[in-house]
């Protein structure tokens, strides 16, 4: 392992202005007020158990990640509100009585505090086959854990004088051991005086049971070369005397104010004083002088004290979960950690043998849990006594495959696949020898599309579960059925289905399943461009990806692409469509690319995008406006960055530090009364510069009726530089002529601390894709009206005549849908041997199965109620859910049993 082995050894003025301060810890809430720029952490009463609903736990995996580690992929599914939910759980059971393995505590860059990093960073960096992320932390400090902290029998982090904070530890004869500890320590100088130490390596923070308002008013403090920064700590609101010890001895005491931009040496040890301590210091302490030091941890419900130096490794977390097997009452006000929310908790099992390291998935393909749903499963899975670790976008797992050498990231975390830097990390390390080779196994992707390639490797392991080398193989793939084509070593998917794909070297061979994924595997098919125009020669640029259901996004291979051309006539080769010619008369064109009958589109017209605003030429005002007064920053037109160094952009900075709740940085255009939009708009795109901050980007709109409408343009900011966003503006219903009034960054109150509070993003090149210059140009208004049960209806106040009369079924009408179209424009075509209906109007293309209930509208799938059927030969369409997602109004009469459409 490649871990700090450093053994730790023991280690005026404050200022009048008094302000209040709200510190976010990674899921804690505190606000206090506080002295200069002093941190608060105050707060702690008790909240009663909190209870599941009948839950379900099924087992759905699990692997050995090393001799005495298994990682075990779990569902869970309980009842909210009525409705069925489910959250997927990964966890890791240690054996603690197996040689072989063992959990260590990792923390920051290079073993040191105030160097934050990812939970996979850590696990690279020290040689962990798996980790998690670990303690609390007070984001706005220097970058230390809340709570204690013990890495290979090292004690470098003291629990933190906070109510209710719990500790997981285990003992040199691998015991567990899961208790709320308190930190006692003195100093002896060598007169025999004595003073007591307060901690080791401990940001400031708000004391809840010493009496003292702030952690290193009157305290001593020691900081080991653990520390990195040489402030020690900031935001203290007090001014140190220092003393360096080293080997023993007081090598130097400073002045009032410490020793500026000295770091702790690695053979001793700053102790940092301030007040009485420092009058102690002053008093007792001299150049030359020995200096001893002593300490304990000390068990608050067992009232027993614990040698740091009988401890292996130690890591502090927040409330406790399960007592002797069951849910028990937090010792710590929840409500800050509330919600469905990853999680990540530790805990042992009754006899003491296994440690679970526990996580639970917020994603695409869970909904996370609540505490009381954590409580609930912990208890499933047979956890005697637990904990809660930091969780919410801080939860993340790394663990490494069977037969690979490094640990990656085992599920997405809240934001997808970014791991946040955090403060420590839980890591589990094999301690095994090198054994003989035990199994092989097939790596490659257990998913593929149709046409898409694929390499699989034949990777080993020995007899303790570790990778062998086995770069000196060269196996022979084989697939099970025609599912997937074989070639040399690529594999390539043919049709949806699941083939086996088994490779072969000597005697030895090994198995996997591979699924060839079809239209029913995917949420999403997107061309790189949505509009083109309809024009002879003309080209767009098309290269289609796909969104998979567990949320994947892959670049669809153009073999396995079919594209139809209405309208026009054209090709696509190497991602580019091309217009060969126009059909007479047709003003609006569709290219549609399936893949498995799933479907793009990108619709062509005489017109596109309208540049509405590059920011050239502003000539009303801007201005920084925000919901809190506490929120500050600025707005402004000012030249670009970049690769938008040579235009003028529109820059918003902001600094929400100082607030408390949801807030909201808004850059606001031409005061109140915001910037017209004159046309309908089917899309909006818009170039923006990102900071990083995950916060999210919004637009808001004022519409022709008064009505407000929030326009999303990047839930989550998670890059870094200029990129072009767009967003389809076609189902929000909006009336035109609009307002733009603000664009603006908004940091949501769950969660907030795992978000950037202050930054500087900035937007370019707002376009408009324009109905009146593009697709829904030109499409007739006016009103059918229909009587359910009969044939004759009226088309603006003409009577005519339909095939079959609108069927009630249910609370849903349904017609065949060609009557509507003739009306109001379109097309619809029927594909009878995918029982498909493809609709056709303006700007929308939608595809409709029979008996299905989901739809595909421009290519993202979406959910109704209702589905089309076959009556008498005719396929009968939902007439609600059509028509207005075709943009038409739909009123239902109950007592004439009439609908009235209109446009």
């Amino acid at each position: 392992m490649k871990r700090t082995r450093e053994k730790s050894k023991s280690k005026q003025g404050i200022a009048a202005s008094k302000k209040w301060m709200v510190v976010s810890l990674a899921g804690l809430l505190f606000i206090a007020p506080v002295v200069g720029s002093g941190v608060p952490l105050n707060g702690h009463s008790i909240s009663s158990i909190a209870s599941a609903a009948s839950a379900s736990v099924v087992k759905l995996d699990e692997s050995p990640v090393t001799s005495g580690a298994m990682l075990t992929k779990y569902k869970f599914t309980t009842t909210r509100s009525g409705k069925q939910a489910t959250a997927l759980a990964d966890v890791i059971r240690v054996d603690l009585q197996n040689p072989y393995v063992k959990i260590d505590v990792m923390n920051g860059k290079n073993g040191q505090f105030t160097t934050k990093q990812s939970t996979g960073g850590m696990a690279k960096e020290n040689g962990a086959v798996a980790a998690v992320n670990g303690d609390y932390f007070n984001t706005t400090a220097d970058g230390a854990p809340i709570g204690g902290q013990v890495t290979n029998g090292v004690l470098l982090s003291t629990p933190s004088d906070i109510k209710g904070m719990y500790s997981f530890a285990v003992t040199t004869d691998g015991k567990p051991i899961i208790d709320e500890f308190a930190f006692s320590g003195t100093v002896t100088a060598e007169d025999g005086s004595t003073f007591p130490l307060a901690g080791i390596n401990k940001t400031s923070y708000n004391p809840e049971s010493s009496g003292q308002t702030y952690s290193h008013v009157d305290a001593m403090y020691i900081y080991t070369s653990a520390w990195k920064s040489t402030e020690r700590p900031k935001n203290s609101a007090t001014t140190p005397v220092e003393v360096l010890v080293q080997n023993g001895v007081v090598t130097q005491i400073s002045d009032v104010g410490g020793f500026t931009g000295m770091s702790v040496p690695q053979d001793g040890y700053i102790l940092r004083t301030h007040g009485k301590a420092a009058e102690f210091v002053k008093n007792h302490l001299a150049v030359g002088q020995t200096l001893k030091t002593s300490y304990m941890l000390n068990s608050k419900t067992m009232g027993q004290s614990v040698d740091p130096a009988n401890l292996q490794m130690m890591i502090g977390g927040h409330t406790i979960l399960v007592n002797n097997g069951k849910a028990t009452s937090y010792s710590r006000d929840v409500s800050s950690i509330g919600g469905y929310r990853a999680r990540t908790a530790l805990g042992y099992s009754k006899d003491e043998r296994y440690a679970y390291i526990v996580t639970v998935e917020k994603n695409d393909n869970s909904s996370g849990m609540s505490l009381g749903e954590l409580q609930s499963f912990m208890v499933d899975i047979g956890v005697w006594k637990g904990m809660n670790l930091d969780g919410g976008g801080s939860t993340t797992l790394v663990s490494r495959p069977l037969g690979d050498n490094d640990a990656t990231l085992t599920f997405n975390t809240e934001y997808g696949t970014e791991q946040r830097s955090v403060v420590n990390g839980l890591g589990v390390f094999s301690e095994a020898p090198k054994g003989e080779l035990k199994g092989l196994k097939v790596s490659g992707s257990s998913a593929i599309l149709i046409g898409q390639q694929a390499s699989f490797k034949l990777k080993g392991y020995d007899t303790y579960f570790n990778p062998v080398d086995t770069s000196g193989l060269t196996p022979t793939l084989k697939s099970s059925n025609g599912n997937i084509k074989v070639s040399g070593q690529t594999v390539t998917g043919v049709k949806p289905g699941t083939s086996t794909i088994t490779a072969v070297s000597g005697k030895a061979s090994a198995s996997m399943e591979v699924k060839v994924l079809g239209a029913d595997d995917l949420t999403e098919l997107n061309a790189g461009s949505q509009t083109g125009q309809l024009q002879a020669g003309s080209t767009v640029s098309v290269p289609v990806t796909t969104v998979t259901k567990d949320g994947q996004k892959i670049d669809v291979p153009e073999s396995a692409l079919k594209w139809e051309f209405i309208g026009f006539k054209g090709s696509v080769q190497n991602g580019k469509l091309t217009v060969a010619s126009v059909d007479p008369n047709v003003k609006v064109g569709y290219a549609i690319a399936r893949y498995n009958g799933f479907s793009t589109a990108v619709i062509l017209s005489a017109a596109g995008e309208d540049m509405w605003e590059n920011f050239e030429n502003v000539s009303y005002p801007v201005q920084f406006t925000s919901n809190n007064p506490q929120v500050s920053g600025t707005a402004a037109v000012t030249q670009g960055t970049g690769d938008h160094a040579k235009s003028k952009v529109l820059q918003l900075t902001y600094d929400m530090t100082a607030g408390t709740g949801k807030m909201y940085a808004y850059a606001e255009l031409n005061g109140t009364a915001g910037k017209t939009i004159a046309a309908p708009a089917t899309r909006m795109s818009i170039d923006m510069m990102g900071d990083h901050s995950l916060n999210w980007a919004r637009a808001e709109l004022k519409d022709n009726n008064g009505q407000t409408v929030y326009v999303d343009l990047a839930k989550t900011i998670d890059w870094d530089g200029w990129k072009t966003l767009d967003i389809d503006l076609s189902d929000k219903g909006i009336a035109f002529p609009a307002q733009l009034k603000r664009i603006y960054v908004v940091n949501v109150e769950e969660g907030q601390d795992e978000r950037a509070k202050t930054g500087t993003v900035a937007f370019d090149n707002i376009q408009f894709t324009m109905p009146s210059l593009s697709s829904d140009a030109g499409l007739p208004t006016g009103k059918v009206m229909m009587t359910i049960g009969q044939k004759s209806f009226t088309s603006n106040g003409q009577s005519k005549t339909m095939e079959a009369a609108p069927v009630m079924k249910g609370s849903s009408t349904y017609i065949p849908i060609k009557y509507v179209l003739d009306t109001f424009g379109g097309q619809a075509t029927w594909d009878a041997a995918n029982q498909r209906i493809t609709v056709t109007r303006g700007g929308k293309v939608m595809d409709l199965t029979v008996g299905n209930t989901d739809f595909i509208l421009n290519g993202k799938r979406k959910g109704a109620s209702v589905a089309p059927y076959i009556s008498s030969g005719r396929t009968l369409v939902p007439l609600r859910l059509v028509s207005e997602q075709l943009g038409l109004n739909v009123k239902w009469e109950q007592n004439t049993k009439t609908v009235t459409i209109e446009s």
